[in-house]
């Protein structure tokens, strides 16, 4: 049996609340064999005493060895099988921004890239460039113009735009322009059946004129797509969940996929205390809160430890705020593991918390990935931790007889 088609045969409304804090790219591995992880190097008072009174295990975004990109990690987060739903970042992103998008539409992620002299990346996020640079970039790149098409371009933040071609017999099935590498050349679009033939060779259009435009830029003088897609459709939170679930996310692409799967986005917070303000003021409102914090993944990616040290200190401090709401399930993961080491996403288990009054607790005292693997939850599929979730907070009945 599928597991929305159990959790909607056993669901059970209360007035249970669940909080899932979701540190994008928690998990960590050591610099050197034998050391410690960012997480465990952390001091983090308040994620060890939480796992005194909680339950730990390692989550698996995907399956063994399969490194998910952050659309499958929240996928199987939110209890979507992430290999049964595939979701490309541009409908993420695109949604996340509110553009609205239509049948047959296919959007990518645009990420600004830094090209030396010999076309080649020199940087894939152009320094990470402020939004207040990058944004009138976006106004730039809408005078490319491809007979037959209508194509859209906004700014998202940062590095990061959306561009939307929409035209007949259009598919997103489209390999990336992102060679995923310093020095070397952006790569070609290439579909994977006509309808994507087609969009990929409207996306090398748009490269081609788009290059030429940002040509003369400090930074952004590049640009490659990721993540093409059209919109999916997804059964909702409340469908099979029966839940009332609110997202409190900074970047669009967080918000993007929690509209999809049915969550109202909340406030417009910018920071992490702000964010924790937005969920005290909506607390009443809703049964189910998803808070994401993005900078345990940017350090890592960035490859600076000590960085990712810092930011999941911060984002321990905040934890007292969040309890004093009184939860009554209360989820600490991540949507992968990006170590600093590898600055890239891996494949390695992320450390789960998951805290409640009925829980069974496994003897830890501190959390990271060491006690995580040893845990009372195990090494189980992120796609079960929304069944523990709601098990935890009573909100499932038994099943058979």
């Amino acid at each position: 049996m599928d597991i929305h088609a159990l959790t909607r045969e056993l669901q059970t409304k209360n007035d249970s609340k669940i909080v899932m804090l979701v540190a994008d790219g928690l998990g960590g591995l050591p610099m050197t064999p034998g050391g410690k992880t960012e997480l465990e190097t952390a001091v983090k008072p308040n994620l060890d005493a939480l796992a005194k009174i909680g339950v730990q295990g390692a989550s698996l975004p995907v399956c063994p060895g399969i490194a998910p990109g952050s659309g499958p990690g929240h996928l199987g987060l939110f209890g979507y099988d992430p290999i049964q739903y595939q979701i490309g970042r541009g409908a993420l992103e695109a949604t996340g921004i509110g553009f609205a998008m239509q049948p047959g539409d296919v959007a990518a992620r645009g990420n600004y890239c830094t090209l030396d002299k010999d076309g080649l990346i020199s940087d894939r996020r152009a320094g990470r460039i402020a939004s207040e640079e990058s944004a009138p970039l976006a106004t730039l790149l809408r005078a490319v113009k491809i007979p037959g098409v209508e194509v859209f371009v906004e700014p998202v933040k940062e590095h990061r735009f959306v561009v939307v071609f929409r035209g007949e017999g259009l598919a997103g099935n489209v390999k990336d322009t992102d060679p995923q590498a310093v020095g070397k050349a952006p790569l070609q679009a290439i579909g994977h059946d006509v309808p994507s033939e087609k969009a990929a060779a409207i996306a090398n259009e748009f490269v081609k004129q788009a290059t030429k435009i940002l040509a003369g830029q400090p930074k952004a003088n590049g640009l490659t797509l990721r993540g093409f897609s059209g919109r999916p459709a997804l059964p909702s939170y409340d469908e099979v969940y029966g839940l009332r679930a609110g997202a409190i996310a900074v970047y669009p692409m967080y918000k993007g996929l929690a509209q999809l799967v049915g969550m109202k986005i909340l406030g417009k917070a910018q920071t992490l205390d702000e964010q924790v303000d937005v969920m005290t003021q909506y607390w009443k409102d809703f049964d189910f809160f998803f808070l994401h914090y993005k900078y345990t993944d940017s350090t890592g990616e960035d490859g600076n430890f000590a960085a990712k040290v810092k930011k999941i200190e911060e984002f321990d401090a905040v934890l007292p705020r969040v309890q004093a709401l009184k939860p009554d399930v209360l989820i600490v993961t991540g949507d992968h593991s990006t170590p600093s080491y590898l600055k890239a996403h891996s494949w390695h288990p992320v450390p789960t918390l998951l805290v409640s009054d009925c829980c069974r607790t496994d003897g830890n005292t501190t959390f990271g990935e060491n006690t995580a693997i040893r845990g009372g939850l195990g090494q189980f599929k992120a796609k079960y931790l929304m069944t523990l979730a709601l098990a935890n907070a009573g909100r499932l009945q038994k099943y058979g007889a």
